[in-house]
């Protein structure tokens, strides 16, 4: 699956593994986030950034971290998968992690929106906060390294293809050139 000495099918596939992946990714958190609970109560929205947190840390610190611990996990793998499907290798750092969080902000902020409809579910704004937060830092943690990596990999491709062409197609054939007559 060649399409050129360029590498690019090395791209092509991590590309494809990535909109699979995030596809998947996608349907599970929507199985996880939106599906009704059947509770004999519901807490009021939270709209004050932090509130919650702080309520959990009240009731201690275990159930602090496992809070955090889920709101910064559940859409982390986002920071990988957005970057992973867009296949760009050449792209400002900053750019990408400033557009791979916005996009994990509106992800979380359409989910919010989404489980107001949903019997159990409230909006909570400590949750927006901490997905988003959890896209960014899965995405400093490994995209940087995963580009860097596949630019390497990239470069190296070309060089084994034209050896691997070279080696079973022999040497290209030279014609001595003929002068023209007057």
């Amino acid at each position: 699956m060649r399409h050129g000495s360029d590498g690019s099918a090395v791209i092509l596939r991590f590309r494809a593994a990535g909109g699979l992946l995030l596809a998947a990714h996608l349907l599970l958190v929507a199985l996880l986030t939106l599906r009704p609970l059947d509770v004999p109560w519901v807490t009021a929205p939270n709209f004050q950034p932090l509130a919650g947190i702080e309520a959990d840390l009240a009731l201690g610190p275990a159930r602090a971290a496992r809070r955090i611990c889920e709101g910064l996990l559940l859409l982390a793998p986002l920071g990988v998968l957005l970057p992973m499907a867009g296949g760009r290798l050449q792209v400002s750092p900053v750019a990408s992690l400033a557009r791979t969080a916005l996009a994990g902000g509106l992800f979380s902020l359409g989910i919010e929106l989404l489980q107001t409809g949903v019997p159990g579910r409230v909006v909570d704004v400590d949750s927006l906060l901490l997905n988003t937060a959890g896209v960014a830092l899965a995405h400093l943690a490994v995209v940087p390294m995963g580009r860097a990596r596949l630019r390497r990999m990239q470069r190296r491709v070309p060089d084994r293809v034209l050896r691997r062409d070279e080696a079973s197609q022999g040497a290209t054939p030279t014609i001595p050139r003929v002068g023209i007559a007057p």
